[in-house]
């Protein structure tokens, strides 16, 4: 199994090694990703930690793209619209669309994902 160098970051940082450099709490992503599904049974201790990098770093794009059009409009603080905006402009995203589209503003819950979607034929 290939292991985390340690110029990675992922793996490295914090005193006691398991608060590290991520920011998200690991616990909850292991809880989350345990409710995807009931074939999910066992999950590995590295395996939270990528996802928790991985969520920052979508957190990270997601802002930078949204408070370009916070600029764009010439505010100072970035709302729901700029993001709603930035996912509708960036093909990235388009998993998320649903979530911000017109039918979303109406503070009703989104549609459920169908499990068949992430399924391959």
């Amino acid at each position: 199994m290939r292991q985390a160098g340690t110029y990675s970051g992922i793996l490295s940082g914090g005193i006691s090694g398991k608060t590290g450099p991520h920011l998200l709490p690991l616990a909850r992503i292991k809880k989350i990703m345990k409710k995807s599904g009931e074939d999910v049974k066992m999950i590995s201790g590295e395996s939270p930690i990528v996802f928790s990098k991985a969520c920052e770093l979508f957190i990270k794009e997601l802002t930078q793209r949204s408070w370009m059009v916070t600029m764009q409009g010439k505010r100072r603080t970035l709302n729901k619209e700029d993001v709603a905006s930035a996912v509708m402009a960036t093909d990235l995203f388009d998993f998320i669309v649903n979530l911000v589209s017109e039918s979303g503003h109406s503070g009703e819950a989104p549609p459920p994902l169908e499990l068949d979607t992430f399924t391959s034929s």
